[in-house]
């Protein structure tokens, strides 16, 4: 329980908060911003910056499978065929994962149910990814996992 004037923590059995010596009745709120709301806000935009770097590889990809074909001379006919197919399965693989990366960030914002586990699931994922995978992988982790964090998100995801 945190004071609505000072923002000191309160302990349940406080009559008077006792920093700035306001009677409690007046001065608890249910829920102001803590730390943990600062943090899943914080990690969603981090998932929408993420999802959206992955857009830019993506869109190379499949603007160069295009025009690969024209490079390959015309004897080469299994090249031809394949490079492209090649390339445009991975630039829609990374549109695949930026669409993911943009979805959990927006869930995680709006504090949606789903996407506190869609988040530890990509979180685990970016941590193959290094070094800025791994880093928001470990941090998507190090908020999530925590037993005090998932019951303060699902209150938080019920409340709003």
């Amino acid at each position: 329980m945190f004071c609505s004037a000072c923002g000191a923590q309160i302990q349940p059995n406080f009559s008077i908060c006792p920093n700035c010596q306001r009677p409690i009745a007046a001065a608890i709120t249910p829920s102001l911003p803590g730390r943990f709301d600062r943090h899943v806000h914080t990690l969603g935009i981090l998932w929408i910056i993420a999802g959206a770097l992955f857009v830019i590889p993506g869109f190379i990809l499949v603007i160069i499978s295009n025009m690969v074909r024209f490079a390959i001379p015309v004897h080469e006919g299994l090249g031809r065929f394949l490079a492209p197919l090649v390339l445009s399965i991975i630039g829609g693989t990374l549109f695949v994962v930026a669409a993911c990366g943009l979805l959990v960030g927006w869930g995680l914002i709006r504090l949606q149910p789903w996407a506190r586990m869609a988040a530890i699931v990509l979180g685990i994922v970016a941590l193959l990814h290094p070094p800025f995978g791994t880093a928001l992988g470990i941090y998507t982790l190090w908020v999530l996992l925590t037993d005090q964090g998932g019951m303060e998100y699902d209150r938080l995801s019920h409340a709003a």
